[in-house]
């Protein structure tokens, strides 16, 4: 008597690249434009908080529907971190938190590139059951 065994695969997402936001012109609205106001927000103090807050916000909403949309496996990590920063940010302009700016902005940026880069070895996105 053969018993046949079960395997567990894992399927890739169903929508994947078809709802992936970063393919389509949103992408430049929801990461490079805010991508661009937190390198401008280092050099200008004043605005940084105008800047930041409203960046970090508009990249994480982006991450974390590109995460529910498609499954965009770097988005399930950048998406909570540029929230988390957002909040950070926040709590800095009202001096509950110290701020040191690059620092800041190094881990922020440093946490998405390398999330984006276990996307090379792992996948673009991540699988459903």
């Amino acid at each position: 008597m053969r018993m046949k065994s079960k395997v567990m695969t894992v399927e890739p997402a169903k929508c994947s690249q078809a709802d992936d936001l970063v393919g389509r012109k949103w992408g430049i609205w929801l990461w490079c434009v805010p991508t661009l106001a937190l390198v401008l927000g280092l050099s200008w103090n004043a605005a940084r908080p105008w800047l930041w807050i409203p960046a970090l916000l508009v990249m994480g909403a982006g991450c974390v529907e590109n995460a529910r949309r498609c499954g965009r496996l770097h988005c399930y990590v950048t998406g909570p971190i540029f929230l988390l920063a957002a909040v950070y940010v926040i709590l800095a302009e009202v001096n509950v938190v110290p701020l040191r700016p690059k620092v800041f902005a190094l881990v922020v940026l440093g946490t998405a590139a390398l999330a984006c880069l276990a996307e090379l070895p792992l996948g673009r996105y991540a699988g459903r059951s």
